[in-house]
């Protein structure tokens, strides 16, 4: 049997490993993953996702991500491929400590389709 990119293996890093595998991100973003996970806020949740995009983007884009639309689409304007995006699910899944499945992933296709995506993972499974 085929073995699909994606998987919907749950990995589950304890809290010390999650300081671990973001302190490569900006100062600004480790604050605000700190910051939403006392008080859940979802605009520290985007800073956090946006950050992750730019650590794992294929294409950099002239402009910020945080200043793209929200229709901005990860395959065909930021380069996305199967690879980056499962790079970007197993990054995700550790630092938050729920499972995607391919069946999920598959449907999100622009930052708007994300930071929806992340916020409702988020609220059904808050951060462990």
């Amino acid at each position: 049997m085929k073995t699909s990119a994606l998987s919907s293996i749950t990995h589950s890093a304890p809290a010390n490993n999650r300081d671990e595998s973001i302190r490569h991100l900006p100062a600004g973003a480790r604050a605000a993953f700190e910051q939403f996970q006392i008080d859940g806020d979802p605009a520290a949740l985007d800073l956090v996702m946006l950050a992750i995009l730019e650590d794992f983007i294929p294409r950099r884009s002239a402009i910020p991500l945080a200043e793209l639309p929200g229709g901005t689409r990860l395959i065909d304007d930021l380069g996305f491929d199967s690879l980056a995006i499962t790079e970007l699910v197993f990054f995700t899944e550790d630092l938050f400590g729920f499972s995607i499945t391919n069946e999920e992933i598959i449907s999100v296709r622009t930052l708007d389709d994300l930071r929806g995506f992340i916020r409702r993972k988020v609220a059904v499974q808050p951060v462990r």
